[in-house]
């Protein structure tokens, strides 16, 4: 009997403690909470994030609170999620976020043509690559490339799509990488002699 009423138990499942820590809103940041849609307005934009049903999102003075309307589990794993989207929203109007990359290899370069980047990358034609709205290059020397903007969700996409143009190849590391990444690489093969 008692191994019975086990099985019929619904599952403990450990979730983030994240989602119940508050946010603190910096001075010069807005937050406006309509329906399910969290607006935020700071210094350098405006950026809003629809939440999931049963989330309640409340301003309390200089402090944001996520809070749950009842412990289902998949309402609980979106707890933190939730908190952590509208905190990177908050750090974006205030700060802003940077991805930095670097191009590796004789003849790869880059320049900066208007807004687009012009990437060099020993294929038989240059790569001009657009800015997204939202997002701004800046490009030191002709190797170092900063993709900034306000959505970090964005500017880490747009710094993944930069690098998957050239990856970084395993035999010399010669392609584009993210600032300090390690690349593992391969022993080249040798003759027999």
């Amino acid at each position: 009997m008692a191994k019975e009423s086990q099985k019929t138990q619904e599952p403990k499942v450990k979730v983030s403690r994240i989602g119940k820590s508050p946010i603190t809103i910096p001075a010069g940041v807005k937050v406006n909470v309509s329906g399910l849609t969290v607006a935020v307005e700071g210094p350098k934009g405006k950026l809003s994030q629809d939440i999931a049903e049963g989330i309640i999102v409340k301003v309390d003075g200089s402090q944001l609170v996520l809070e749950c309307a009842d412990g289902s589990i998949s309402l609980r794993q979106k707890h933190g999620l939730y908190r952590t989207l509208i905190a990177n929203m908050i750090e974006g109007v205030t700060n802003g976020f940077v991805k930095n990359l670097e191009i590796i290899g004789v003849g790869y370069k880059v320049a900066m043509k208007g807004k687009d980047l012009d990437l060099s990358m020993g294929f038989s034609h240059p790569v001009i690559f657009k800015a997204p709205e939202g997002i701004e290059f800046a490009v030191d020397g002709n190797t170092k490339i900063s993709v900034k903007g306000i959505d970090k969700q964005l500017v880490g996409q747009v710094a993944a799509n930069i690098r998957k143009i050239r990856k970084p190849e395993p035999y010399k590391g010669k392609g584009i990488r993210y600032a300090g990444e390690y690349v593992a690489m391969k022993a080249g093969k040798s003759g027999k002699k």
